[in-house]
Parts: structure tokens; sequence; C-alpha cells
């Protein structure tokens, strides 16, 4: 049996009142993954444990099968694993966003989403003139890039960034000194190359954690298509192959239709595949319907179905669902279950009319690190 995750970032949402009372999963034409959920096994799942802050990192954690309540360090120990980072036992590394700050308002949480070739060398002009002792700057994806900080006694309590969209920043603030004086050398630092954004804006820390792997813990051997260092962080601590995808960008631009092809050449070979795509969630936190819609259409377009006709030619089994809420109004994350569909060999039906929140609501409730076992079941 052969097995395939499909995650569309952030895809569920609220009905939004410029929706006609919809959401856009509602919306969407979205053919593939709405026959999967008439005629598979459909629910609701519960991705973020109480207590637990909503995000991709708690919630993509528990959709591969791992209790948040027991794994989670941080989101950023998780980003540096993608990128092969070793940390020390008194390092803690943070996500340091490119953000733009004007008038003391957080006016955009990524820093205009610049391009790797534009970024990258403003970040090696901070890491050559920040001249913080313990301190080093890491490059990452487009406005997401990390920052390790030797000797703090303590996890300053931080703020993400797409929380505060359009408010002032001074109320959210890092806890701690250093961080502060690291975001006001960056704007410094930044001010004089002209940067087309302000400042690095410090958050989600954490210290080293490994994890068991899918191989260990569920025999699954495999592995993932993403182009954000988070879900490629889980990946190398679950001991899945990263899958290289040209074009893949985690925004609205990315290439769609090679992620679903690259995963049916994986599946051809392997036994496990999980595709993630970032793109409903950057729309989300830029409360932009149209995008949240043409992002869930091309997920089912270009990844769910080739996947759906592989089902139908083969022994695989789709399992589809957001991680979480990525409410347009909100602008950011919210934890509420998100609906899923599990289809293929051997799936008993429990269907429910389309895939939608609304179609979802009266189902029964999984915990999301439950979803495995549904899936291998």
């Amino acid at each position: 049996m052969r097995y395939a995750l499909l995650i569309a970032d952030g895809a569920a949402d609220y009905p939004q009142p410029e929706l006609g009372g919809k959401t856009p999963l509602a919306v969407a034409n979205k053919p593939a993954m709405d026959y999967i959920a008439l005629h598979g096994y459909a629910g609701q799942a519960a991705n973020i444990p109480a207590g637990l802050a909503p995000g991709s990192d708690i919630a993509a954690l528990s959709i591969l099968g791992y209790d948040p309540r027991v794994y989670y360090s941080g989101r950023a120990p998780l980003e540096a694993a993608a990128q092969k980072i070793t940390l020390s036992p008194t390092e803690t590394v943070f996500r340091a966003n490119t953000v733009t700050v004007r008038d003391g308002i957080m006016a955009d949480f990524a820093g205009g989403h610049p391009k790797d070739a534009d970024v990258f060398p403003l970040i090696d002009y901070l890491a050559e003139n920040l001249q913080i002792p313990g301190v080093k700057l890491y490059r990452g994806v487009s406005y997401r890039h990390l920052c390790v900080i030797d000797g703090l006694t303590a996890v300053a309590a931080t703020t993400p960034p797409h929380d505060i969209s359009g408010q002032t920043v001074a109320a959210h603030l890092p806890d701690d000194a250093v961080l502060n004086r690291i975001m006001s050398r960056t704007e410094e630092l930044w001010r004089e190359k002209n940067a087309p954004f302000t400042q690095l804006w410090l958050w989600g820390g954490g210290k080293t954690r490994a994890l068991p792997t899918l191989a260990d813990l569920y025999h699954l051997r495999g592995g993932m298509i993403s182009a954000v260092d988070l879900l490629r962080g889980i990946a190398t601590l679950a001991g899945l192959e990263i899958i290289p995808v040209a074009g893949a960008t985690g925004f609205y631009d990315t290439n769609y239709r090679g992620k679903g092809e690259a995963a049916l050449e994986f599946l051809r070979r392997h036994d496990f595949v999980v595709v993630h795509v970032e793109a409903p969630d950057e729309a989300g936190h830029n409360g932009d319907a149209p995008e949240k819609i043409r992002a869930i259409e091309n997920f089912d377009r270009f990844i769910v179905k080739p996947l759906l006709d592989e089902v139908r030619a083969g022994d695989l089994r789709l399992l589809v669902l957001p991680d979480h809420r990525t409410p347009l109004n909100l602008r950011t994350h919210s934890a509420e279950p998100v609906p899923f569909a599990l289809y293929g060999a051997n799936v008993p039906p429990r269907p429910i009319a389309a895939f939608t929140e609304a179609a979802a609501a009266n189902s029964p409730v999984v915990a999301g690190q439950d979803l495995i076992k549904l899936l291998l079941a």
C-alpha cells in the first residue's frame, strides 16, 4: 500500500461577508476534493491541542503523528533542522522575519515577500556587521530566516509578526533586552542600505529537540515536498527525504504542477509522500480572498486531482486537509477543527456533502495525531 498526505496550509476559514457568508473552501471550484469528501471517509481534525497556540508548527507535528504536547520545543528549532544547523545546549534559535514597520505599525509581516536573490545579500550584510557577541544569522527562504543566540538563560516570550499586522509594535516587543538590541541593530544597518524592509523581527524561539522517526513509530519511509523550512525541518527530524521541486516558492506563484508531478514520480518508487502548499495561508494572512480561492483551486487541480487519478489506478490512499484555519478577517491562525477526507483502497465510506467547514461541522472530531493511524489502518 502507498500513502499520500496532502496539506493545504491555512485553507480553512470562517464565513466571510465578502464571499456571501461562505468560506473560500465553499466558494472555490475544487471537484477532486469534493469527490474525496463525498466518496471517502471524512470528518473534522483537531490539529491544535487545547492550550497550544495555533500554527503550522503545532499542526504539522500533529498531522504527522507527533503529540505536540510531548514533542514541541518551539518553531525555530524545527526550521533549524531543515538547514542542518546544530545547536549547542547553551544556544537558542529564533525565527527572524524581514518585516516592514512604519510609524510604529506592523505594516508588512513579510517585508514584501522578497525573492531569495534580493534578500540574501542583505542578510549577509547583517551577519557581517551586527557585531553582537554570541549572535549568528542564517539565511532561510524569502522573508523567513534564523537567528541563533548563545547564552540566554531563558527562552523569551515573543509575538509572531503575522499576529499583529496593522497594530502598534511597541506593545509586542520581545520580553528580552538582547532580542530587542538585535532587532534595533538590524533596523540601523538596513537603514544604511536603504533596504526595502525595515528590520528583522525575532519570534518562535526554542532549544534543539529530537523526534523519533516515522519509520520507528509507524514503519513509514518516504519524502516531503514543501517550499518552507518549517515543514522541511519536521520532515528531516521525522526521517523523511526532502524532495526538491523547481519553482516551489512558498507563495502564490509556487509551482503547483511541479509539486503534483514530483509526488507522482516519487510514489513510483516509494510508499509515502507528503505534499505541503503554503499559498492559502499566505493569502489568509494578507486578507486576500481571491488569491486564497485561487490557491485552493490550484491545489485541487494540480495536486489532488492527479493523485486521485492515481488512486483509481492502484493501491494508494489519500489524506487531504488543511493544517489549521487562517481566517481572512483575522489575518492570523485560529485553533478550531478543520475538515479532512481520506480516500483510497479499503477505506470505509463516511461521506460529507463537500469538502467544506460547514459540511464537516456535524462530523466526529479526530485528534490530529491520530490521523496518521487512520491513513494507515
